[in-house]
């Protein structure tokens, strides 16, 4: 490994120190406020939730509309095997996202192996989210129905703390982060990058398309159902809407669209952005989700690089723009002069 090499693999993971930096000393700003507190650890949660979903849809294509479902077996799941069956709740966070892997594995297996687009991909994607909020209201024994489910494991522990919650988010979000770049960076990341651009070329190169779609809806999938267990035991109490499709699919989506889809910063930024917007309007909640049907419409219409893809080109195009409005750009009409004989 060359040092140019070893320098570029350096650079790469500064944009994620820089964000641990920022966000680090926000507790001190909000710490005697427990609500404001609540408000920004559920950005972090949803930044985690954009991280994941980015991975799926942003580096492959797959239009998973199950982010809340796939968080909520997580969820669910760790809190029916630390309370009803005693297995540890460390241990039963792990074995959830396990689970909510698996299911979204399936979900990518399906779509490959019967050819679905974007487009239907969503709706398969989308009618288990509606199996799984169906399922959550109709197992009251499970999962307590409309009554929601209160979770005992956790409490009085840090990761139900004010403070210590807040950085296990913030840990969480930079650990989402670097795997998100390390497989950028690795060949399974050439790999989503090639079958996101075209699948029928992707396929004469080589690659496995149903291999690596089913790689990205696994890890995807096992990081939302790990935030979701997380957030579970933070709070101590769950219900049927806390992983519904119109609390966290369709925010995740604005987020992620918002900020740049495929990109890295992309869902910290849309995150940010719309906690900050979600608590302006809290006293407006009809008004909010007209406010997230306008921007998603605008965005995927005319803005579709979104914030961070639109900062970058616009960079780049006054990088390339001469300094000087003397400079002439060299053409076919501009010859060198001629050296006098």
């Amino acid at each position: 490994m060359t040092a140019s090499t070893t320098s570029q693999g350096i650079r790469a993971y500064i944009p994620i120190v820089i964000v641990v930096a920022i966000l680090a000393p926000v507790p001190l700003l909000f710490s005697d406020s427990r609500s404001m507190m609540l408000v920004i650890t559920t950005g972090l949660l949803f930044a985690a939730y954009a991280i994941a979903f980015n991975l799926i849809f942003g580096s492959t294509g797959q239009l998973f509309l199950c982010v809340g479902a796939l968080a909520g077996i997580g969820g669910f799941g760790s809190a029916i095997l630390s309370d009803q069956v005693g297995l540890p709740f460390v241990l039963t966070m792990l074995i959830a996202a396990v689970i909510a892997g698996t299911f979204g594995a399936l979900l990518s297996w399906v779509s490959v192996s019967r050819s679905l687009d974007t487009i239907f991909t969503g709706i398969v994607t989308l009618a288990f989210s509606l199996s799984y909020e169906n399922f959550v209201l109709g197992s009251r024994e499970l999962t307590g129905g409309e009554n929601g489910l209160p979770i005992v494991a956790g409490n009085g522990t840090v990761i139900n703390g004010q403070i210590s919650a807040y950085y296990m988010f913030l840990a969480l979000v930079a650990a989402y982060l670097i795997v998100y770049r390390l497989i950028q960076r690795s060949h399974i990341g050439w790999a989503f990058r090639a079958l996101r651009d075209d699948e029928v070329a992707a396929e004469l190169a080589g690659v496995n398309v149903a291999r690596y779609r089913v790689y990205a809806g696994l890890i995807g999938s096992i990081m939302l159902g790990l935030a979701g267990a997380f957030f579970a035991h933070y709070r101590g109490f769950i219900g049927d809407t806390t992983f519904s499709f119109g609390s966290v699919d369709v925010r995740v989506l604005v987020m992620l669209a918002f900020g740049g889809i495929g990109s890295l910063l992309g869902p910290i930024l849309g995150a940010a952005v719309f906690t900050i917007l979600d608590e302006l309007l809290v006293d407006y909640a009809q008004l909010r989700e007209v406010l997230y049907g306008i921007v998603t419409v605008i965005l995927f219409l005319s803005f579709r690089q979104g914030v961070v893809g639109a900062v970058t080109n616009w960079w780049n195009r006054r990088r390339l723009t001469p300094r000087s409005s003397n400079e002439v750009a060299p053409g076919p009409l501009v010859e060198a002069e001629q050296p006098v004989a």
